[in-house]
């Protein structure tokens, strides 16, 4: 009986996508011990943005929280993620301190993603990761465009694979992948990365999940990553109740203690009970979804600034200028940070008087191809406006300030903890963790 591994989102995008990222550490601290008993495969925990939210809204050390949650759950390694390059101008430097400081502080998989999947990022990346001692899971983003075919997906696969990556995930940020898809994806990704453990990581935003996952394992997917009920469906990923149930129905085993998971998805139900927090809940299928591709996480947030300026009538109207800005950019992929990009774009061109007549300094660098290569060209008539701003020709050779770790200390502090200079460094870049 061929086994399936899990690793859980639960304490990190699964409440990012559902509660907001509203979990403390006191939460999660309790029942830390009773997670440990679960036998997941790994963690996802942490990344730069639920960082700095600890921070901004929670008023919590996100190193402390690490540190605490390493030490209660000793046999379930804990995954941090992912490439700072996209959040601001954060230099190499920054990058390859970082992963060293996160896997001192207990993490042991990094999570790489980047939305351009740009090889040269990805490459340093690797090298810096294991150097530091961490696991690499690197991820393949997954779009439905003209452009993201399978042919697309298994040569970056391969290419992954030969730059050293330990583990290979299908990343479906948007809920686009379907059965029919996955049958062929899938397969044509096993093909490139030469034995390497390929893994699903769903959001369920049009409900397809689940299924896509049921077909991934069948065509050899070994690990898949899913939530506790509570936290689970809707933006959030599949539960692992209804996987583990229909995997066994399937001839699949698990090595999940279900008597310990049965404990950790009571509490989780409480405290949303007691805090207010919504339950998961399947959703209905939405065509729409695969033209704008807004991440679920993203939607709360962005209704809310709506609703902030006074736009909240007009979320159809941008949700179509979305689709329409995504088809004249190249069908860029819609997850962090080119989503809010994006996103930002559409209020500009609906509120501006006239389409692209302001364009964000971040969406002239996606232009311009400093977040590496386009998947497709701009339209001439849109990179020909874009061009002809005076703003890009300032963009034009512009390269991220590439200061050492000794000149940013002088800057932000030398007496500094390695964790609180980062803290300090990386919160400084405020418009890209917004």
């Amino acid at each position: 009986m061929k086994k399936i591994a899990f690793v859980d989102t639960t304490l990190r995008d699964a409440h990012q996508s559902l509660w907001n990222g509203q979990m403390t550490t006191a939460m999660m601290l309790p029942i830390a011990p009773v997670i440990d008993q679960v036998g997941f495969d790994a963690l996802d925990f942490m990344a730069l943005i639920s960082m700095d939210w600890c921070i901004r809204n929670q008023g919590e050390n996100p190193w402390e929280r690490l540190h605490l949650m390493a030490e209660a759950m000793p046999n379930t390694p804990l995954i941090v993620g992912g490439v700072l390059r996209n959040f601001g101008n954060i230099p190499d430097s920054v990058t390859e301190f970082w992963a060293k400081t996160v896997a001192k502080a207990g993490a042991k998989l990094i999570r790489i993603n980047d939305p351009c999947h740009d090889m040269a990022e990805i490459r340093k990346a690797i090298k810096w990761s294991k150097s530091a001692g961490l696991i690499t899971m690197v991820a393949l983003i997954y779009s439905y465009s003209p452009v993201h075919t399978d042919e697309y997906y298994a040569e970056k696969a391969k290419q992954m694979a030969l730059a050293g990556a330990d583990r290979i995930f299908i990343k479906d940020v948007d809920g686009l992948l379907t059965p029919e898809r996955t049958r062929t994806l899938v397969p044509a990704i096993l093909k490139n990365i030469d034995g390497i453990p390929l893994e699903i990581h769903g959001h369920c935003t049009t409900g397809l999940s689940p299924i896509c996952y049921l077909e991934a394992v069948k065509l050899g997917v070994t690990i898949v990553h899913t939530a506790v009920s509570p936290l689970a469906n809707g933006p959030s990923q599949p539960s692992i109740e209804n996987i583990l149930k229909n995997l066994s129905r399937m001839g699949f085993s698990s090595g999940i203690d279900e008597t310990a998971l049965k404990d950790m998805s009571e509490h989780f139900r409480y405290i949303a009970q007691r805090e207010g927090f919504p339950l998961g809940a399947p959703v209905e299928y939405d065509l729409f979804q695969y033209e704008h591709q807004v991440p679920g996480g993203m939607m709360s947030n962005y209704k809310a600034e709506l609703a902030r300026r006074g736009l909240k009538s007009q979320l159809n109207a941008l949700l179509g200028e979305i689709a329409q800005i995504r088809k004249e950019l190249g069908f860029p992929i819609m997850v962090t940070p080119l989503s809010q990009y994006i996103g930002a774009q559409a209020i500009l061109n609906r509120t501006g008087g006239e389409r692209y007549r302001i364009v964000t300094d971040e969406i002239i660098k996606y232009v311009l191809g400093h977040y590496g290569e386009l998947a497709a060209p701009v339209e001439k008539s849109v990179l020909d406006k874009i061009l002809k701003m005076p703003r890009t020709k300032e963009l034009q050779h512009w390269e991220p300030p590439q200061k050492t770790i000794a000149a940013l200390r002088r800057e932000f502090g030398e007496d500094l903890s390695d964790e609180d200079f980062l803290l300090r460094v990386l919160s400084s870049n405020q418009g890209a963790l917004d």
